[in-house]
């Protein structure tokens, strides 16, 4: 399928993934649990709770498949903006509907891609306390399934070269859960209504939240 000037695309996508490997795996020392759940072929959207900058990367080095993820347009500065441009990253203005970012989102799910979408919307805690609709739009509209991410230990101590990373050569645990579909059992199943986005978002938040605090208990983080 042809890629419409300016979508992201997989090629890009995976050598942004071979990137993230050599760095991940360079620097740190990723434990990776579950993945065999993310879908080997077709739209998966992967959920991660974000509560550090490596998080992203961790997951883009980590994952089974390449993930193109939505990330604010801030980070688009210089040369990072051509950079992550080149390895199929997403610029979303989270101020507004960002229509170019939905279109080009909704595109590398109907590619049959992989869509990495930080459901808090911003770095916080890191324990899916607050969630945004956009994750619950992107899944109903696509029918993608939601795998849910939980990636820990990227915050528990500050590295002493660069104090805004974790140590190098530290631990870092990424685990994957069982995909699952948010419209399944809702009597509004397809529907795309405000009521429908915000009764799927409650039961994304409490499949994620139930994901994170296993991955806790597994991990001992």
């Amino acid at each position: 399928m042809t890629q419409a000037t300016g979508s992201p695309t997989l090629r890009g996508a995976a050598v942004g993934r071979g990137i993230g490997i050599g760095l991940m795996y360079g620097l740190w020392k990723p434990r990776v649990l579950g993945a065999w759940r993310v879908p080997a072929f077709g739209p998966v959207i992967l959920a991660v709770n974000h509560s550090h900058n490596i998080d992203g990367p961790m997951l883009m080095g980590t994952a089974p498949r390449p993930v193109h993820f939505l990330i604010k347009k801030e980070a688009f500065v210089g040369p990072l903006d051509p950079f992550l441009r080149g390895i199929g990253q997403l610029k979303v203005d989270r101020t507004t509907a960002d229509r170019t970012a939905i279109t080009h989102a909704l595109g590398v799910l109907k590619n049959g891609g992989v869509l990495g979408i930080f459901p808090e919307g911003t770095r916080g805690e890191g324990d899916f306390a607050s969630l945004r609709a956009g994750l619950a739009y992107f899944a109903v509209r696509s029918g993608a399934p939601i795998v849910p991410v939980a990636v820990l230990g990227s915050t528990e101590r500050r590295g002493r070269l660069i104090s805004a990373l974790p140590p190098l050569r530290s631990r870092v645990d990424v685990v994957f859960g069982d995909a699952f579909d948010p419209q399944e059992g809702a009597r509004s199943s397809g529907r795309r209504t405000r009521k429908a986005l915000d009764e799927a978002t409650v039961r994304i938040q409490g499949r994620l939240t139930a994901h994170l605090d296993e991955a806790r208990r597994f991990t001992g983080r």
